[in-house]
């Protein structure tokens, strides 16, 4: 069993839960706020929270359709001249870029019409005009007025905007009126408010907006108030089917390099592979491969990682671009991993969850289907005394019990051990394995771990800082936190899968004095059955909807962010029914 950090007795104090704080900045470190962060502020403030303090961000149709109708005005093809200047014949500019301090705002307005002496910021919008009486809705309004206050204080005359909207082809006339320049001010300041306090706003509750929002798979506003609010159903609007896909490469002195709007990948003999750049979800490279600079800048650029593995599948490292920027969530990670009863807490659920799902998926696959079956009762009763452990060495212990209770059953889910022991398992060992089927679960925990370093890196935490794994150099603690639950669940099914379909034969192992290792054509076969795995769809315990294991991770993840950041009470772990 891998070591973990042995920290003392701890009884659980409290909820983790951090009150609000407003944070006092110096001038020169308030950034202005953006006209466009207040639109989505007044549309949904957790949405301006989570895209301008959090920085995440997720595409959409719409979002892309957006910055299609933006591509012409976003090219700068125009100077607005100084207010004091005679100006008679309408003239435009382009991409003007305006801030003021007394304000605390900055935008880049799409075009300034200046006709008779006055001017007038047109915002450019990708739907068709609604249908209300004003025209248009509240957020795009206050957008607009905020640029036309921006105008007002570089000396500007402007009474009036216009919206544009591209689908419809119709310009809206908004006058600046008393009541939208109140709003727009207010609006302002509690943006500001909301900001100094860090302190992610609740999010809406059954609101028609969260569907068609980009960033609904991140906020995840359906399952956070189930959690923290007992609510009711969750809408299955945060699941999403995962159309990119991991790309392998394995060849010995292979290359990656770009091509366009693909990477050409070429093998040891010479042949060359394609795969398109907008259908990968991640780069994995195993052994000496060479991939070229323009094709890390551009994986960088689309935040496509790049896992790093040694020949024989040994998790080396990933490269990212820039980073996650949520320093929010990596502080209370690093908070929460400091706190005993916060890393006791985690560390019960997942051991207790693993346990069980171990018990789940023997239930499932061994010839008996007797629930009083000893093996099954010493699991339950395990993983009811991993519920109620008090101190980490004591879950340490139950854990291993467990392993052992589980791994001494495992030789009888495998087919072919029954028939001619070409699988033969007595005990789970490694490095190195002994046998076979130790070295496919290797193999599977090295990959999974990999798939989780990605996921974790990709929503803002830090893989190596975790809470029941002891923090050492280079170890993924977090990452092998996280994976304790989907260990039977993804890797042991598919090594069961692999084994008894036939997938992966005797042949497709190397044997030496010291270990037993995959060949090439082995270690890709039980890729592809492992991928396989993490598109299976499974309906989720709590929530109630179908998701793939693949996208499941991602959503774990977040949650378990919520909790650190005390939005909801308790970390859902997830066991399957």
């Amino acid at each position: 069993m891998p070591q973990r950090a042995r920290r003392p007795t701890a009884e659980p104090s409290r909820e983790h839960s951090p009150e609000p704080r407003r944070v006092e900045r110096r001038e020169d470190e308030r950034l202005l706020i953006p006209a466009r962060m207040l639109n989505e502020f007044v549309y949904c403030p957790r949405l301006a929270y989570l895209e301008w303090v959090q920085k995440e961000w997720e595409s959409s149709s719409d979002t892309v359709e957006g910055r299609h109708v933006h591509r012409r005005v976003d090219a700068r093809s125009g100077t607005l001249p100084e207010p004091d200047d005679d100006v008679e014949d309408l003239k435009i500019a382009r991409s003007v870029e305006l801030s003021s301090q007394e304000l605390d705002l900055v935008a880049k307005i799409d075009l300034v019409e200046i006709e008779n002496g006055e001017v007038r910021p047109v915002d450019y919008k990708r739907g068709k005009r609604p249908h209300v009486p004003r025209q248009a809705y509240d957020p795009e309004r206050v957008q607009l007025c905020a640029q036309g206050l921006l105008l007002e204080e570089h000396g500007y005359v402007c009474h009036e905007g216009i919206l544009y909207f591209a689908g419809s082809r119709e310009r809206v006339r908004v006058k600046f009126d008393e009541e939208l320049r109140t709003l727009t001010l207010d609006s302002l300041k509690k943006l500001r408010r909301v900001v100094d306090m860090e302190h992610l706003p609740p999010p809406l509750e059954d609101s028609p907006k969260c569907p068609r929002c980009s960033l609904v798979g991140i906020c995840l506003p359906d399952e956070t108030n189930l959690l923290r609010l007992d609510a009711q159903a969750v809408r299955p609007i945060s699941v999403k089917h995962t159309r990119a896909l991991p790309v392998y490469v394995q060849s010995f002195r292979g290359k990656v390099a770009k091509e366009g709007q693909r990477l050409a990948i070429t093998k040891d003999d010479g042949d060359t592979t394609y795969a398109r750049l907008a259908e990968i979800s991640q780069l994995v490279v195993m052994g000496n491969v060479y991939v070229t600079t323009p094709t890390l800048h551009e994986l960088m650029r689309r935040n496509i990682p790049i896992t790093w593995q040694s020949h024989g599948g040994w998790f080396l490292g990933h490269t990212v671009g820039t980073g996650h920027a949520n320093v929010e969530l990596r502080t209370a990670q690093y908070r929460g991993s400091f706190d005993e009863s916060v890393c006791l807490k985690l560390a019960r659920g997942w051991v207790q969850a693993k346990i069980r799902n171990s018990r789940t998926l023997l239930r499932r696959n061994r010839r008996s289907k007797d629930e009083s079956d000893d093996v099954l009762v010493d699991l339950k009763r395990l993983a009811d005394r991993a519920g109620r452990t008090r101190d980490l060495s004591t879950l340490l212990g139950i854990e291993g019990a467990a392993a052992a209770r589980y791994f001494g059953e495992f030789n009888g889910l495998l087919r072919n051990s029954r028939d001619e022991n070409l699988f033969d398992m007595n005990k789970r060992n490694r490095r190195p394995p002994t046998d076979p089927v130790n070295a496919l679960l290797s193999f599977g925990y090295a990959m999974l771990t990999r798939t989780f370093v990605t996921v974790l890196s990709a929503t803002g935490f830090d893989p190596y800082r975790g809470f029941y794994h002891q923090p050492r150099f280079g170890r993924p603690a977090l990452a092998l936190d996280m994976m304790e639950p989907f260990r039977p669940l993804i890797v042991d099914s598919a090594v069961i899968t692999a084994i008894n379909n036939g997938e992966i034969r005797p042949t497709d192992f190397v044997r030496s004095p010291i270990g037993v290792a995959l060949t090439d054509t082995g270690r890709k076969r039980f890729i592809g059955t492992l991928e396989r795995r993490l598109g299976h769809e499974v309906t989720h315990p709590i929530f109630g909807y179908r998701v793939e294991y693949r996208r499941l991770l991602e959503i774990q993840c977040r949650l378990l962010g919520r909790y650190l950041t005390g939005e909801i009470p308790k970390y859902p772990d997830f066991v399957t029914r």
